[in-house]
């Protein structure tokens, strides 16, 4: 992974610097290199500091790494905040108009750019960004063409006059660049492969297309709009009825409500919304309607900080809705398997008929990645259960719960003839009537729980254990689980050649846990640390009241930013050392 590039873009929010980020993403998938972006923004609409980093290189690229080797500032503060992080080899290119660079580390070139002789600044409000890109691509040492098809596409709704101009500006930017600045002593690879770039929440969005669904519904709240913006932007292509609703209890009574009527329905929130939606979860856990809910986490309590990241819900989702009930969660690990994820949780939730919650983050959400096309190119296989959809499915005699050895029963659509049924919220008897004799109540309640719970063991079975990763035994094995995967794997590669053995264990699915296969896999591990982004500790509370296990160390992030990979190997070395520090540094690159 030392064979990475990052490009560092900052500014005020309405700069735009998600315009060159898109571009940079789109030139170096095409180039065949692996991209990972990342954007660190605040809840306003102007003004404040974004900063996104655009990682690349040949191999798989699964976080934003620990260093930056170009800064695009698009204003003073952002010059002042990161010029001192750049080590040697790093260069800024900047508009010296505007900026002043101040004092960089020795080996970091400053690239100024006179942007008011290259281009029409009063015509263009936003032109050093362009400039900043044809420079950066001159001294990356990708030629121009490349960029001009870029500039094309994304200017093109604007007409040919907008796309010429742009063309033009950053072309001025990167001849100044080829003439006035040293090129970066790597050229930037080309490899035969070409990507995707997908967003997490595109992902989620697209894999609830691959799963079947048939009906979305949200209530905006960040990190997770963006799954509602691709579903109503594809809805008639999809086949997808996308409805917008007043609040989330609204939407997770429209979703139940879609599929008890036959159809996949999926929903996605935030924490604050997937709180509104508890007893709902109840319902559809009582009613034994299967619904795929997605609660795209941020950093809480109660609003927090809305636009970072944090797995601060995982109590949360454990203790959805009030009483017993059988429902699956898990937490995809990567962008890619927030695709893969939503597939086969339909599957499962169809199967065991209960609610099927996915744990992102905004990390993920609002992250993005390359992807081989082939990969999005997936025919999922579609298992609906125990579904009945024909006449007389049932025989005659129909009871929507009736108490089987599994502990599901034959799901009938309403208006399937023959099949009549109640679906009531309170506690029922097989034909769903409704409890109300007292003498038979505790009988019935007793055998109607234990048919609904039987479904747990079923789940267990259907769902993988987790796998460890890398060389056993190892002096130190790193357990984290959903989107702190890919900085681990790295973390762990570092620490092993620094000459520390690692491994790591990944976990995806939350419940079922796979307790024994935990514990079997972490008997023989010599040291063991729990890394996640939150302040409490979640999961290594959830694992000890789970399995008794508890682990050496811990590794805690809740500042509002992702683990970066030097933040978990240091945070390794302190505590092999005996050190007993539980969290990491503030954000050394984004705050």
């Amino acid at each position: 992974m030392s064979q990475t590039f990052t490009v560092a873009i900052g500014g005020a929010a309405g700069q735009g610097v998600a315009t060159p980020g898109d571009i940079f993403a789109k030139i170096f998938a095409r180039r065949g290199l692996h991209v990972n972006t990342y954007n660190a923004y605040q809840s306003i609409i102007r003004g404040g500091h974004t900063f996104l980093t655009i990682r690349t290189g040949v191999e798989k690229v699964a976080n934003m790494g620990d260093r930056i080797d170009l800064l695009i500032p698009l204003n003073q503060d952002t010059m002042d905040r990161h010029l001192r992080l750049l080590g040697p080899g790093a260069a800024v290119v900047y508009n010296s108009d505007s900026i002043q660079p101040g004092t960089a580390a020795d080996g970091v070139q400053l690239c100024p750019l006179p942007v008011s002789q290259l281009a029409d600044v009063t015509r263009n409000k936003v032109a050093q960004n362009t400039v900043a890109i044809g420079a950066s691509l001159s001294m990356l040492g990708v030629g121009f063409q490349p960029l001009e098809e870029a500039l094309t596409e994304q200017f093109k709704k604007k007409g040919d006059a907008v796309v010429a101009e742009n063309a033009g500006v950053a072309r001025a930017g990167y001849q100044y660049a080829t003439e006035h600045f040293r090129p970066f002593s790597r050229p930037l690879p080309m490899t035969e492969n070409r990507y995707a770039v997908v967003g997490g929440n595109m992902a989620l969005a697209m894999g609830g297309v691959a799963a079947g669904v048939k009906f979305y519904c949200a209530y905006p709240m960040s990190p997770s709009t963006g799954v509602l913006h691709w579903m109503a932007a594809h809805a008639r292509k999809a086949g997808i009825m996308v409805r917008q609703v007043e609040d989330e209890i609204g939407v997770i009574n429209m979703t139940i409500g879609a599929a008890h009527a036959g159809v996949r329905a999926m929903c996605a929130t935030s924490g604050g919304g997937f709180a509104l939606m508890s007893e709902g979860l109840g319902m559809s856990a009582m009613i034994e309607t299967p619904v795929v809910v997605i609660n795209c986490q941020r950093a809480g309590p109660s609003t927090g900080v809305p636009t970072k990241t944090e797995q601060g819900d995982l109590w949360q989702m454990l203790g959805a809705a009030f009483g017993d009930y059988p429902r699956l969660i898990a937490a995809p690990t990567g962008i890619l398997d927030c695709f893969k994820m939503i597939p086969e949780m339909f599957n499962l939730a169809d199967r065991f008929q209960c609610p099927g919650l996915v744990l992102c983050d905004l990390l993920l959400s609002e992250g993005r990645l390359s992807v081989d096309p082939k990969d999005l190119d997936f025919n999922a296989p579609i298992d609906r259960g125990e579904l009945i959809t024909s006449p007389d499915g049932a025989n005659g005699d129909y009871k929507r719960y009736r108490i089987t050895e599994s502990g599901v029963s034959p799901r009938a659509i309403p208006g399937v003839p023959g099949c009549i049924h109640t679906a009531a919220t309170d506690e029922h008897d097989e034909d769903g009537v409704l409890i109300s004799d007292e003498f038979t109540n505790p009988i019935k309640r007793r055998a109607m729980m234990e048919k609904r719970m039987r479904k747990c063991s079923g789940i267990e079975a259907a769902v993988p254990p987790p796998r460890l990763e890398g060389p056993r035994p190892a002096d130190v094995t790193l357990i984290g689980w959903g989107s702190t995967q890919g900085v681990i794997q790295e973390a762990v590669e570092i620490l092993n050649e620094q000459g520390i053995p690692a491994n790591y264990l990944p976990i995806r699915w939350l419940v079922p846990l796979k307790g024994d296969a935990i514990l079997e896999i972490l008997r023989d591990c010599r040291h063991t640390i729990i890394v996640e982004n939150n302040y409490s500790g979640q999961f290594a509370r959830y694992l000890r009241s789970e399995t008794s296990y508890v682990p050496n160390g811990h590794i805690r992030k809740y500042d509002g930013e992702p683990f970066m990979p030097h933040h978990i190997v240091e945070a390794v070395k302190e505590q092999l050392a005996g050190t007993t520090n539980l969290s990491v540094p503030m954000h050394e690159i984004m705050v």
